[in-house]
């Protein structure tokens, strides 16, 4: 590879559990050993201390699910997750050590709110990629503050409007976000600008089991981030694939997808059956269990070619969960790739994202 050209490959979430082990990635290994940075966002905690709260209804996952993403070939992580403090402050710290220890850099978390800000810059081929993690979705309580573990919020307030008078009508949902978390978000951004040639924001948002919309809050920060310095974010947490736009040149992926979750309990679903029947959703029968729709096994990874110290290719790479939960990235022959492909264009199309796609070979470029 020559002088100032590298390339970054980005995943969805990553969820491993207790029983997980390094196969989950093996249909993956190879792709995922192609680029000079990887990325992901883990929405699981492993730790081997015992937990001060049970907000999940699984244990923590084990040290070795940390040897697992080393060994898959993740160089940095966010652990911005609406999970992160699901076992208290110990077990949170704790799988931060041992990401570190494992040579994973960590972004959107950390001892106190200094911490949980602090950009990562990885320098590598003679171009530095910074990186910043946040969380739109963390429960009360989880977020850093000075003095107090936690993780970067990015928070947002929802209100509603009537739109028709008749009785029972649904209203309009209206999001805006926390202006705070906006304005300190920002001032990060603008100080790893100094620090970075390319600079990559991580978000934890959206509209969770809800295809395809993108809520109000997340174009307010994504414009305002890219404004601000931002040369592409990366978006996860809805557990379904989101739109991409392209926004003043910089692509804006709303949400990667599911990319390597382990989820044979149903637990959590039953938890939220509430939840599944309003949405009408139907679990993916399996086997094994899948805790989630059918349709949340289509995802993708994020691709972006560095050159001259700036971003110059943005594409994706079609990837299907299979029957073992393991992430398979799609060659255009397959005809899963034609699936998640189209399912894309109509991600764009329904939400009026006027994005512009190309196949070349296996992956899909995005026009900017």
């Amino acid at each position: 590879m020559s002088q100032e050209k590298l390339s970054l490959y980005a995943a969805g979430d990553v969820v491993l559990r207790p029983e997980s082990s390094e196969s989950i990635f093996s249909p993956a290994a190879a792709t995922l050993k192609e680029p000079d940075i990887l990325f992901g966002h883990i929405d699981f905690v492993a730790s081997s201390q015992p937990p001060q709260m049970h907000f999940s209804s699984v244990p923590p996952s084990n040290p070795g699910s940390v040897s697992a993403l080393r060994d898959a070939g993740f160089d940095i992580v966010s652990v911005a997750s609406n999970h992160g403090m699901d076992y208290g402050e110990g077990c949170f710290l704790d799988n931060i050590d041992l990401l570190k220890k494992s040579g994973i850099a960590v972004i959107g978390g950390g001892k106190d709110g200094n911490e949980a800000r602090r950009p990562v810059i990885i320098e590598r081929n003679g171009a530095r990629v910074g990186f910043l993690g946040y969380c739109s979705v963390l429960p009360r309580g989880y977020e850093a503050k000075a003095g107090k573990p936690g993780i970067a919020p990015m928070r947002a307030s929802t209100s509603y409007e009537q739109v028709d008078w008749q009785p029972g009508m649904p209203p309009r949902v209206l999001s805006a976000a926390h202006k705070e978390d906006l304005a300190a978000m920002l001032e990060d951004i603008k100080k790893a600008r100094l620090l970075a040639d390319v600079l990559v924001l991580s978000l934890h948002w959206g509209l969770h089991y809800i295809p395809s919309s993108i809520a109000m809050y997340q174009k307010e920060i994504g414009h305002a981030a890219i404004d601000a310095g931002v040369d592409v974010i990366l978006g996860h947490h809805a557990l379904l694939l989101k739109g991409i736009e392209v926004y003043k040149g910089k692509v804006i992926f709303y949400g990667l997808g599911n990319f390597a979750v382990d989820s044979r309990s149903v637990e959590a679903v039953r938890k939220s059956d509430a939840l599944w029947k309003f949405l009408r959703w139907e679990m993916d029968p399996g086997p094994p269990p899948y805790a989630y729709p059918p349709v949340s096994r289509k995802a993708i990874l994020a691709k972006c070619l560095i050159s001259g110290k700036k971003i110059t290719r943005v594409s994706y790479l079609p990837v299907m969960a299979n029957k073992q939960l393991q992430p398979e990235v799609l060659l255009r022959s397959d005809q899963r790739s034609a699936e998640v492909f189209d399912y894309m264009e109509w991600l764009c199309r329904d939400q009026e994202l006027d994005t512009k796609f190309a196949r070349e070979g296996d992956e899909v470029v995005i026009h900017v």
